[in-house]
């Protein structure tokens, strides 16, 4: 297999753990999952040989994720309720209390990421706007079996989307790609560990819902007529 010649979200989808090694090379396969690896690595410090060896040394492992494409719309909405939406209202809250306690004791440093706590809770809003409007309008749509009507309102979604994609991007610039500063306190430390773990579950959410959810939805549509 070609890895080079498939996109981000292909390979997302068709290889368990591959999600991992993106985020390790820094990839963005939810909203930029349409762009072919080869392209995606272009300029990058690594070569299309290593991380072509690394997504086959975890094509070999035993699958540890579930295929959601296997799954029906309804099984997957409820997942990303539980999963997804129900996890951010509880990150988000806790990682502003964090970054305003960090700002406030080391704000006099440097390497502060002075802005964080606005940042995020410009992404809490932002987040919880696009949930509501997914559990308000899209997915009732989408269990009710109204394909159609949904195309607007999915269109919105894939644009907020790279919206939060952005803020994504954003955040790694406050943070140094989040990476906190030698002899850091717990407290920034533990910051820096929820936000590593914002951007992975944010990221995966958005994959789900671009690489999984609307094109299952866009299937359906063409089998129903």
């Amino acid at each position: 297999m070609n890895y080079l010649e498939h996109t981000l979200a292909e390979l997302a989808c068709d290889i368990p753990g591959a999600t991992r090694v993106f985020h390790h090379y820094k990839l963005d396969f939810c909203c930029g999952g349409k762009v072919k690896l080869g392209e995606a690595i272009v300029g990058r410090a690594f070569s299309g040989e290593q991380i072509c060896a690394d997504l086959a040394a975890v094509a070999q492992q035993p699958a540890d994720e579930r295929d959601w494409r296997e799954s029906g719309i309804g099984e997957l909405i409820e997942h990303i309720l539980t999963r997804y939406h129900a996890i951010h209202r509880i990150q988000l809250p806790e990682l502003i209390r964090l970054a305003k306690r960090v700002e406030h004791v080391h704000g006099e440093r440097q390497d502060c990421p002075k802005g964080l706590s606005s940042h995020l809770a410009l992404m809490l809003d932002e987040l919880e706007q696009h949930m509501q409007k997914e559990e308000q309008i899209l997915f009732p749509l989408l269990q009710a079996g109204q394909y159609a009507v949904a195309a607007g309102p999915i269109q919105v979604m894939q644009l907020e989307h790279e919206e939060h994609g952005d803020n994504l991007q954003t955040m790694e610039r406050l943070t140094d790609n989040i990476t906190p500063p030698p002899f850091a306190c717990v407290t920034w430390r533990a910051l820096y560990t929820g936000l590593n773990q914002l951007r992975e579950d944010l990221m995966a959410h958005i994959h789900l819902e671009n690489n999984v959810l609307f094109p299952a939805v866009a299937m359906a549509q063409e089998v129903k007529g």
